[in-house]
């Protein structure tokens, strides 16, 4: 499969699109971690780094999918919704959309920061509309290594949204990240099952926020 513009095959954003469809968790050990707030998360053991990939399924009420697509991708309200974020824009580099995200971690630890290659779409699927955004870690020589923050090299994120058919979104998210260091999986692991959730509470809080903006 060629990859798309954005470095993303069209395989990988009908994967997305049908995952929100239909669930895939049969033929691997995935296990049910949090369901909280009409959000179910499961987590998916990866043997070689220890860590866990996550994929999240339910309804955000009240933000509709094109909305929730624009806040998602609005990286200056970002700054003002996401506590976590230290610095965070975007540039074009070959005609692709990359991505550069510093992340505010606690003492004594040091901040991550992230170059990813981001690309948005908007499929059709049984007369419905999927919005979907495909997000994988690069490297390109414009987003040098700073001193003293650590480049996470492995970050995968994929999220799909539709109507659920009121005025929210149904959701379908993946996400896996390995921030490096001498972080114990243990504690990276605790973080991202507290962290998902808060994530997209404080999303859906921005949706409303951002309606009342425009």
């Amino acid at each position: 499969m060629e990859p798309a513009a954005g470095g993303f095959s069209e395989e990988q954003f009908r994967e997305a699109c049908a995952e929100l469809q239909q669930p895939a968790l049969a033929g691997a050990d995935w296990q049910l971690l949090v369901e909280t707030l009409g959000i179910n998360i499961y987590r998916l053991l990866d043997q070689q780094t220890g860590l866990y990939e996550y994929k999240v399924f339910g309804v955000l009420e009240d933000c509709p999918p094109a909305l929730l697509a624009d806040v998602y991708l609005d990286l200056d309200y970002r700054k003002q919704w996401d506590q976590y974020v230290r610095e965070v824009y975007e540039k074009e580099y070959n005609g692709e959309t990359v991505v550069y995200w510093e992340v505010k971690y606690p003492f004594p630890m040091s901040n991550r920061d992230y170059v990813y290659l981001r690309q948005r779409q908007e499929l059709e699927m049984e007369g419905q509309k999927i919005y979907v955004i495909l997000a994988q870690s690069t490297s390109v020589p414009q987003f040098a290594e700073k001193p003293g923050v650590i480049r996470v090299k492995q970050y995968k994120q994929s999220l799909a949204i539709e109507s659920d058919g009121k005025k929210g979104s149904k959701v379908f998210m993946y996400y896996f990240d390995n921030p490096g260091g001498q972080i114990p999986s243990w504690l990276i692991n605790w973080a991202a099952k507290n962290g998902v959730p808060n994530f997209l509470k404080d999303m859906a809080k921005a949706c409303h926020r951002y309606l009342k903006k425009t």
